[in-house]
């Protein structure tokens, strides 16, 4: 009899003490969430939403109207930013070059062209410093103006030449730009000036004989 009798007071006081705890641990949570709420859950500022809007427009180096912004997003646009990319008309890495493009900045290797993205991002600014010089005199007279209701700007034109070639940008500007020139997809030179327009491209110096140096 003895032995039952401590046998259940033992569960009772058991069954007291998981219960007694269980209230505190769930009075604990309720202090937290009550009395520390506040902290958790504090409403910005007019002020501080001023300064987050404002943080969210900055535009970041290496981004935005930078030389790097320029030729990201020209990359992008031209191959998603693929330096092993081959289109359907030959044209190659990240950049879309075709081979007349290369030999006329002294790269003869395709095969080392693709596979070596360090020798892309040269011949991109090699390029950009022959078609800079062979268009010099456009970026000169237009750059800032308006033609055809295009605000024409050097990097708009640096994309052009980019997309039809130096002597294409150079009949744009011969016809006033009334006159639609497309690359082989159907692509305008126009679509160019604007999209790729306002960019800082004076990190280029013209040069006529830009050439890859190995």
């Amino acid at each position: 009899m003895i032995k039952k009798w401590i046998y259940y007071s033992s569960i009772a006081i058991i069954t007291a003490f998981i219960t007694l705890s269980f209230k505190a641990t769930s009075h604990d949570n309720r202090n937290v969430d009550t009395q520390d709420q506040a902290s958790f859950y504090i409403l910005p500022t007019f002020e501080e939403i001023d300064n987050e809007t404002e943080f969210l427009n900055f535009n970041f180096p290496f981004t935005g109207k930078t030389f790097t912004g320029f030729k990201e997003a020209l990359a992008f646009k031209e191959s998603q930013g693929k330096y092993t990319l081959i289109n359907s008309l030959g044209y190659m890495g990240k950049y879309q070059f075709g081979k007349a493009a290369l030999r006329a900045i002294g790269i003869h290797d395709s095969s080392e062209f693709l596979k070596n993205p360090r020798l892309q991002e040269k011949a991109f600014k090699a390029l950009l410093a022959k078609n800079k010089w062979e268009l010099r005199k456009e970026i000169e007279q237009y750059d800032g103006k308006i033609v055809n209701g295009i605000a024409i700007t050097e990097s708009g034109i640096l994309a052009a030449a980019h997309l039809g070639g130096a002597g294409s940008v150079k009949k744009f500007f011969r016809n006033n730009g009334k006159r639609a020139i497309r690359d082989n997809y159907g692509t305008s030179l126009q679509s160019y000036m604007k999209k790729f327009g306002g960019y800082d491209t004076s990190f280029i110096e013209a040069n006529a004989n830009a050439k890859i140096k190995k």
